[in-house]
């Protein structure tokens, strides 16, 4: 099962991100069920959110997010994970 988990960061939070991206790439990369992920531009370009694709069910996926080393960060203001089903691409 695919499941897409949308974040968006706490505002004025572009420090925390940068301070924490070595170790979130790293867990992206350690993850063999991640199949695509990057952040959200704001309107200057800057980073404000992540956009990650997983291959797994729902459960594990709750478990990869809440150790993903931006969320222990505390850097989002919100966490989303939906169900999600590639057609194209």
């Amino acid at each position: 099962m695919k499941i897409a988990l949308i974040a968006k960061d706490k505002p004025g939070a572009l420090e925390i991100r940068k301070a924490n991206r070595d170790a979130h790439v790293a867990y992206l990369k350690a993850t063999d069920a991640m199949e695509m992920a990057g952040p959200f531009l704001d309107e200057n370009g800057e980073m404000c959110g992540s956009l990650i694709i997983l291959n797994m069910d729902m459960a594990t996926a709750q478990e990869w997010a809440a150790n993903d080393p931006y969320k222990k960060a505390d850097l989002f203001d919100s966490v989303e994970l939906i169900t999600w089903n590639k057609v194209l691409g």
